[in-house]
């Protein structure tokens, strides 16, 4: 795995507090596609999925002050907020729902899979789940992104 620029460190610098967690969490989107193998040269942001209570305790523990910022036209996230002070920006969210046309649709992983990377082991989605993800969210870089993804040999 080559990681984009500012992932490893960013992983690194988060990795024992996600550990410490009681709730589960995953990586969700580039970060987690870069894990399991998918060469993208440059991601954005780390993102992490978990639940209410996993949420707020990351904020407590990185003295944030979780939001409830209310729904985009496509995404909405019971809590969310943002750290910056890391390479890269972490984005947390919990009680996350994407809007389809049948209105607004929950996501939770019902997987769990392990993962090697800097400050091991991450956790994701597996990789149907998160190509079921990224075809729900729906829009163009996910669908690009989704096609490198099944393109990697299974």
């Amino acid at each position: 795995m080559i990681a984009p620029p500012g992932m490893a460190a960013t992983l690194e610098l988060i990795a024992d507090d996600l550990r410490g967690l009681t709730e589960d969490w995953w990586l969700i989107g580039s970060a987690a596609m870069v894990l399991m193998g998918v060469d993208l040269p440059a991601i954005d942001d780390v993102d992490i999925l978990t639940t209410p209570a996993g949420a707020r305790a990351l904020a407590v523990r990185w003295g944030l002050e979780p939001t409830t910022p209310g729904p985009s036209e496509r995404f909405d996230s019971e809590v969310f907020f943002q750290r910056s002070d890391t390479p890269l920006a972490v984005e947390v969210m919990a009680g996350f729902r994407v809007k389809t046309t049948a209105g607004w649709v929950p996501v939770l992983p019902k997987t769990r899979v392990a993962m090697a990377g800097p400050g091991k082991p991450w956790f994701a989605p597996s990789r149907d789940e998160l190509l079921d993800m990224l075809a729900l969210f729906g829009r163009a870089q996910d669908l690009e992104r989704a096609a490198l993804l099944r393109a990697l040999p299974v």
